[in-house]
């Protein structure tokens, strides 16, 4: 399996000039997904989805070391798309902006993977965003409950051409780990009191 950490967006909403994913919380948010990934020790390499939009991150990952995979900037479901294109083995998508993701947490959604599932997406019930103090930006149903999406998904390249509708499975995990991306000013006040 393979990590995909998409940053390649522009971070607009959290206004400033910094680039957001450099943005330090004891180190830059970018660096916290990328140790979290490796340390789990559960894929074969880690790539960095990049964009125009950040330059300076590209920067900081590949001098990382880390592989970087350059997209156009468009759009998150777009560069996902093209980097998707990249890989013949299944791939775990996350948000470069999670900055509480750890590598226990990483180990414990691959191991909830199932190879037959072309999709997952790891959800958050919208009730525990809300004990949290945090307000979910897509919402969907899964069996009885609203929930959030976390940035994470492993997906089946082989099996999902150019993005058309594929039939997607949840996993629904309330952890803050997954659940703190880092959006807006008011993402990052949380992450200060996490």
């Amino acid at each position: 399996m393979i990590a995909l950490i998409m940053c390649g967006g522009r971070g607009t909403r959290m206004g400033g000039g910094q680039e957001k994913l450099l943005l330090r919380y004891k180190k830059p948010i970018i660096q916290h997904v990328i140790s979290a990934l490796e340390e789990s020790g559960c894929f074969s390499r880690t790539v960095c989805a990049t964009s125009p939009n950040g330059p300076r991150t590209a920067a900081f990952v590949k001098d990382l070391g880390i592989e970087v995979v350059e997209t156009p900037g468009v759009g998150y479901v777009e560069d996902l798309a093209g980097a998707l294109k990249s890989f013949k083995e299944p791939v775990f998508v996350v948000s470069g902006d999670l900055a509480l993701l750890d590598a226990e947490v990483v180990k414990t959604i691959v191991a909830l993977y199932d190879g037959r599932r072309p999709w997952t997406s790891i959800l958050v019930s919208r009730k525990f965003l809300g004990m949290a103090g945090i307000r979910p930006e897509y919402v969907v149903r899964y069996g009885n409950e609203e929930c959030g999406y976390t940035g994470i998904s492993i997906v089946n390249p082989m099996e999902v051409e150019e993005m058309r509708h594929v039939q997607e499975s949840y996993v629904v995990i309330n952890d803050r780990r997954v659940a703190v991306n880092l959006n807006t000013r008011k993402d990052w006040e949380l992450l200060g009191t996490a």
